[in-house]
């Protein structure tokens, strides 16, 4: 026998009965956003190597083992999109969206990492990103936040989630910590794992993010960012809290909370669960003002986050799921050889008439019992059904499948008007 060809680890198919699920958060993905005025942008899955070497660091574990990277026909080095800043970014500077212009952006799709796969983090993910530019103040730091606490709430999950937040300061101030912390670590080498000795030298932030108990014991008691940041810094961060205090958004201040990526500063936050395990982040971002200069262009603000779908959805189905509509509303039975002309007539009329109707008509053929065993299982909420006498007097009988009530028969140029009125 020939050997089936499976799919790659870590990536997987997502069947058409999990589909609905993740149609139904994408709707509210594009609900919640309009709301505050953001806009789609869709952008490669594919870019320059380089791209991401600058904007993420090539002392990073996403740069140095995770990109999928390859040279194509010409020689030139491309990625897939290991995250979608940097790329979003690369947009607007291409095509001049950032000269003295404010924008509130959003993209979805899918990202990809070459990590050791488990519940929660893939090698092929998909990731909601939201960017903003051109505003300097902590109102838009806490609008993005209040933006996904709206999102929780519309999916029923926002008890199951909790904000951490923190700042890092200016770039200069979270150098000038960088020295210190490196200085602490260096009096504990016999405590920090072979992980934490590389992160040392290429990004002792990290170290903080340690899961190791031996480490944690040492990151306890190390330095605390906060400690060190200017005046300018703390009245950023001071004025973001009192808008999340005055709007009664809880948060938890984590000063250990440093994001992964070497772009960030000032505001950085975090939505975690205890009900997804090790990969417990939903949902992460921050300000990165100095990406922008980094990646070629002139100085201005940034802040955005990524969300998860993945771990979101992980986080639904905890929860008890979504109450999601049967993806029909009419399943057509059809029987003889009158009632099939009949029935594939009635249902594109049906179509036309009422916009944005979901019937599914039985093809196949089979009898009426089988017909109606797939009409059920469907979750259709109507059954019309067609038989050669129906079709001979112009008429349709119709059933509903989800409550008790009498069968009814009328013309079928009537059904339109019956269905307008009921769905």
């Amino acid at each position: 026998m020939v050997k089936k060809i499976q799919a790659i680890r870590g990536m997987h198919d997502v069947l058409p009965d999990q589909t609905p699920a993740w149609q139904y958060v994408e709707q509210v993905l594009r609900e919640v956003l309009s709301a505050y005025g953001y806009r789609e942008i869709r952008l490669p899955i594919v870019e320059k190597t380089e791209l991401f070497k600058r904007s993420i660091g090539e002392v990073t574990d996403i740069v140095e083992k995770e990109m999928y990277t390859f040279l194509d026909r010409n020689g030139d080095s491309l990625t897939l999109r290991p995250e979608g800043t940097a790329g979003c970014l690369r947009a607007c500077l291409e095509h001049g969206l950032l000269h003295n212009q404010v924008h509130r952006l959003w993209y979805y799709g899918p990202m990809f990492r070459h990590e050791r796969p488990q519940k929660g983090r893939y090698r092929q993910f998909y990731q909601l990103g939201v960017e903003t530019y051109g505003i300097p103040g902590p109102d838009i730091d806490a609008e993005i936040i209040l933006l996904s606490e709206r999102l929780w709430r519309r999916l029923g999950v926002r008890d199951k989630l909790q904000l951490e937040i923190n700042s890092l300061g200016s770039s200069e101030e979270r150098k000038a910590y960088r020295r210190i912390l490196v200085d602490y670590f260096q009096g504990h080498l016999d405590k920090l794992d072979a992980d934490c000795l590389r992160r040392l030298d290429s990004n002792p932030l990290r170290i903080l993010d340690s899961k190791n108990p031996e480490v944690q014991q040492v990151v306890e008691n190390a330095p605390v960012l906060m400690d060190h940041i200017g005046d300018e810094s703390r009245a950023h961060f001071q004025e973001l809290t009192e808008i999340l205090d005055a709007l009664n958004i809880d948060y938890v201040l984590n000063t250990r909370l440093v994001r992964g990526l070497d772009y960030y500063s000032k505001t950085v936050f975090e939505w975690v669960s205890g009900d997804l395990g090790a990969q417990g982040t939903v949902c992460a971002g921050g300000r990165y003002d100095g990406l922008i200069e980094q990646l070629g262009g002139r100085e201005n603000y940034a802040v955005g986050f990524a969300m998860g779908m993945e771990r979101l959805l992980a986080l639904c189905e905890a929860q008890g799921g979504l109450e999601l509509q049967s993806g029909i509303d009419i399943y057509l039975v059809r029987v003889g050889g009158a009632a099939e002309m009949a029935g594939m007539r009635l249902a594109e009329q049906l179509r036309e008439q009422i916009p944005g109707l979901r019937l599914q008509m039985h093809c196949g053929g089979g009898s009426f019992k089988s017909q109606f065993k797939k009409a059920d299982k469907s979750g259709a909420a109507y059954a019309v059904i067609i038989g050669e006498d129906e079709a001979i007097r112009g008429e349709i009988s119709i059933k509903s499948l989800r409550r008790e009530q009498p069968q009814d028969t009328i013309p079928a140029v009537e059904a339109a008007a019956y269905f307008a009125e009921r769905l």
